[in-house]
C-alpha cells in the first residue's frame, strides 16, 4: 500500500503537470522536439485541445488517463516515433492514420505536392478533368492532397501493400475523397491499366546500405519496402521512368520525390526513356527534393 501511494503522488495530476513531466523527461533524453512531442501525446491520451494546455493547465486529469499518457511517453522514449504512437499525422492540411505497412509522410513530401498541383490544375483546365496514378501510395498522403485542392482530379493509388492500400482507402474516407481515389494492388505498373496526366511517387530511394545507418525511429518503424532502393538506391526510378511513357497522356507529367544529392541520377535515369526534366522543387529546408519530367 505504501508503494501504490508514493506512485500516485508522483503520477502528474493535472494537463499542466502532465505536459511539463513529458516535457522534462523528453528533454532529458535528448529529444529535439520534446515540446512538441510531449503536447501531442497529452492531447492524444486526454483529448485535450491545445489551447486547453494553455488556459486551463490546473485541470485534473483522471489516473487511468494520465497512466495511458505516461505509456505513449515510455514508448516514446524507447524511440517509437510520435505520430506511430498516437496513430496519425498532418499532411499539407489533412489528418491521414498510419498503419504498419506505410511510410509516414514527412513534410518534406508536400514539395512533391507542390510540384505536381499546378500541373493539375494545368490539366483540368485543358481537358475538364485530370487522372492522377499515384506509385507505392502509402498512405495515399500525395494523392489526397491533390484531390483535396483540385476538386476535378481523380487519382488511382498503386502499392505492392494490402495493408497500405486500405490506409489509403481509409484516409480516403476520412477527407472526403473517396468518390474519387481508387485502389490497386500493383507492383508499380503491373496492374495499372489506362494513361493518366500526372503519375506522382514518394519511392523508396535509400541505398541498401544505408539502411542500417538511418534513425531507429525510421528504420525501425518505416516499412523496410518503403525505404530500400536497391544497391544504389535508384531501381524504384528506374522502373517508374520505364513504363512511364505507356501511362502518360501525350501531354502528361511525372514527377517524383528524391534523395539528397540524387537529381542528376534521376535525371540521366529519366533522360534515357525519353524524358526532360520540366521543373523541380525544395523542401522547407531548401533541399532539392522533387522533380516533374515532360515528354
Amino acid at each position: 500500500m505504501p508503494g501504490a501511494m508514493a506512485e500516485d503522488a508522483a503520477r502528474p495530476a493535472t494537463l499542466g503537470g502532465l505536459v511539463a513531466h513529458a516535457r522534462r523527461a523528453l528533454r532529458d533524453a535528448g529529444q529535439p522536439e520534446a515540446a512538441l512531442d510531449a503536447r501531442l501525446i497529452v492531447e492524444h491520451a486526454t483529448g485535450a485541445q491545445r489551447a486547453d494546455l494553455l488556459l486551463d493547465a490546473d485541470r485534473p486529469v483522471a489516473a487511468d488517463v494520465a497512466e495511458a499518457a505516461l505509456a505513449m511517453l515510455k514508448r516514446r522514449l524507447a524511440g517509437e516515433p510520435v505520430h506511430r504512437i498516437i496513430g496519425h499525422r498532418e499532411f499539407y492540411g489533412l489528418r491521414l492514420v498510419l498503419s504498419p505497412g506505410t511510410l509516414e509522410p514527412r513534410p518534406d513530401t508536400e514539395a512533391l505536392v507542390d510540384l505536381a498541383l499546378p500541373v493539375a490544375r494545368a490539366a483540368a483546365d485543358a481537358h475538364g478533368r485530370c487522372r492522377i496514378l499515384d506509385l507505392g501510395t502509402g498512405t495515399g498522403a500525395v494523392a489526397l492532397a491533390l484531390l483535396s485542392a483540385e476538386p476535378r482530379a481523380t487519382a488511382l493509388a498503386a502499392d505492392i501493400s494490402a495493408d497500405a492500400l486500405a490506409t489509403a482507402a481509409a484516409n480516403a474516407d476520412m477527407t472526403g475523397n473517396a468518390a474519387r481515389l481508387r485502389t490497386v494492388r500493383s507492383d508499380w505498373y503491373d496492374a495499372v491499366e489506362g494513361r493518366f496526366h500526372i503519375i506522382v511517387s514518394n519511392p523508396p530511394y535509400i541505398a541498401s546500405n544505408e539502411i542500417g545507418s538511418l534513425a531507429l525511429e525510421v528504420r525501425g518503424h518505416d516499412p523496410l519496402a518503403a525505404l530500400d532502393g536497391g544497391a544504389d538506391g535508384l531501381d524504384a526510378y528506374r522502373a517508374i521512368a520505364a513504363g512511364a511513357a505507356a501511362h502518360l497522356e501525350a501531354d502528361g507529367t511525372v514527377a517524383v520525390e528524391i534523395g539528397i544529392g540524387q537529381e542528376a541520377a534521376v535525371d540521366a535515369i529519366f533522360a534515357r526513356h525519353g524524358f526532360r526534366l520540366a521543373r523541380e522543387a525544395k523542401d522547407l529546408g531548401g533541399v532539392l527534393r522533387a522533380l516533374a519530367f515532360g515528354r
